[in-house]
């Protein structure tokens, strides 16, 4: 397989994996910050402090091929010159840990947390952990630290035990109490808002910092609304970025129910009502992208992740930095949509696949789960996330006959094709994800009709990353499909997974 992650090494200090907690200075040349996979970073927070961004975020541990958050600290990003094109930063690699930080804490699950500075000049550290020997249903609990200095070290502001939780304030919550984000007013108040999986709640907390000071409010008016509220003000306005997840036909930005775009919101006071405004950045590499917004400098700056870092995937994250845009010609100001950059790669190999160039669909819709572009995106997962393949599992009514087009623009030469299939389950199965009974290859010639290419090797059926290729006669077409007949019993069928199908030219192409 022809997969597209090449090795980016332009990093001027290397970074050997990265341990310890010393602060190590280095050269970024644009997005992500770090790419070279020696420090993975998520869920960003920026604060300026004397004209320098500080920016914190978790650190990814998690294996290449482990689907889960493996963040056992919190780690920080420090410039005084940041620039989506590339500037002097330096990663502080450990900057607290969940359990040395707040003694009733469990290790791990340094999840997003901010660090804002308060009226006292200190700095106050909002952090969703675990809570060890919890009784509450779910153990997430938001505790809160403080340090003279951003980068720490952090001390435990509340020592009694976190400030929110499924069971303080009293009576408690019912959700996940992640994600909190903080605003300190120009009038000195500040505002807690937090919340994931569609619940977002918000409190008034003391000019302490640490004691909840009203009842609850839920927040509502944000359609998508799924995890990752940034609170800011600018110029007498409200605005709450956030990642936003309604996938279907409609939906603005999320082809499928794993993806998150950013979009925002806006109102006239920090607890709302909120009006939805627009999305400002798109889906990106890793399923979710968890926004931050600072200004520096007269500059407004968005901080997210993705997964565009060497040997990134959904959990092994890596942060951003691009610029945010203003229209002050609406009312209230508008952010206009964010341009994603891209630091410099080396040049493709050279590879005979040319799927990435058509434009894929499927004959029947898939589940919402399942994304048609990851076919020909030209990236394989040993473990993939639904999104990074194509299925018709459609439970007990998937069916038995599916079909997979590409289209080109201009007529194209090939001679060979070949899929990575997908699967949960055995040959022969008729639930869950299995392997196809059969599939065949058909082209579109010169008088619309679909012809079968003459194959000189057999279709393979074994799941793997590395498929023998199927050879035929040289065609010349503008459209490609594949028929696949799953397998199954008693009129009920498997679905069939494809995580990446290749159309290979006839000659070798560069790009």
């Amino acid at each position: 397989m022809h997969i597209l992650w090449c090795a980016l090494a332009f990093i001027a200090t290397a970074l050997a994996q990265v341990t310890g907690s010393k602060p190590i200075p280095f050269t970024s040349k644009g997005n992500p910050i770090l790419p070279d996979g020696s420090w993975y970073s998520a869920d960003p927070a920026p604060l300026v402090v004397n004209n320098t961004l500080y920016i914190i975020t978790g650190r990814d541990s998690a294996a290449p091929d482990e689907n889960n958050f493996i963040m056992k600290q919190w780690g920080m990003f420090v410039s005084s010159i940041p620039d989506p094109a590339g500037s002097q930063w330096t990663l502080y690699p450990k900057v607290a840990e969940p359990h040395e930080v707040f003694a009733w804490a469990a290790p791990g699950t340094s999840y997003a947390a901010q660090v804002v500075q308060g009226r006292d000049g200190r700095f106050y550290l909002y952090a969703p952990v675990t809570q060890a020997n919890s009784q509450n249903a779910d153990p997430f609990a938001i505790g809160v630290a403080v340090s003279d200095s951003p980068t720490g070290p952090y001390v435990d502001a509340h020592p009694s035990g976190p400030i929110i939780s499924q069971s303080v304030p009293p009576p408690g919550d019912s959700i996940q109490n992640i994600d909190p984000t903080v605003l300190v007013d120009d009038d000195g108040k500040v505002y807690i808002y937090f919340g994931t999986f569609g619940a977002l709640l918000a409190y008034q907390l003391d000019p302490d910092m640490v004691t909840v000071r009203s009842s609850v409010t839920q927040v509502d008016g944000l359609p998508g609304y799924f995890e990752a509220p940034w609170l800011m003000k600018r110029k007498g306005v409200y605005y709450l970025l956030f990642a936003a997840n309604n996938a279907g036909a409609d939906s603005p930005c999320t082809p499928t129910s794993y993806h998150a775009c950013i979009a925002y919101a806006t109102a006239s006071s920090p607890l709302g009502p909120w009006k939805f405004r627009d999305v400002i950045l798109p889906i990106v590499s890793s399923t979710t992208s968890h926004p931050g917004a600072i200004e520096l400098n007269g500059e407004w700056f968005l901080v997210y992740h993705t997964a565009d870092a060497k040997g990134g995937g959904h959990f092994r994250r890596s942060i951003a930095l691009d610029k945010l845009n203003w229209d002050d010609s609406q009312s209230p100001p508008a952010i206009r949509k964010v341009v994603q950059t891209f630091g410099p790669k080396p040049p493709a190999p050279p590879t005979y696949n040319i799927a990435p160039t058509a434009v894929a669909s499927s004959k029947y819709p898939s589940g919402i789960q399942y994304w048609i572009k990851a076919v020909n995106d030209g990236i394989v997962r040993a473990n993939p996330l639904p999104p990074d393949y194509w299925s018709s599992y459609e439970a007990e009514k998937s069916r038995e006959t599916s079909v997979l087009t590409y289209v080109w623009k201009d007529p194209v030469q090939l001679n060979g094709t070949s899929m990575v299939f997908f699967a949960d389950q055995d040959a022969g199965a008729n639930v869950g994800v299995a392997p196809p009974k059969e599939w065949f290859v058909e082209y579109l010639d010169q008088s619309s009709n679909w012809r079968p290419v003459v194959n000189s090797t057999p279709y393979p059926l074994k799941v793997t990353d590395t498929p023998d290729v199927v050879r035929f006669q040289t065609i010349r077409t503008t459209s490609i499909r594949a028929t696949l007949i799953a397998s199954g019993s008693g009129g009920q069928f498997a679905g069939v997974g494809v995580k990446e199908w290749e159309a290979l030219a006839t000659e070798l192409q560069t790009r």
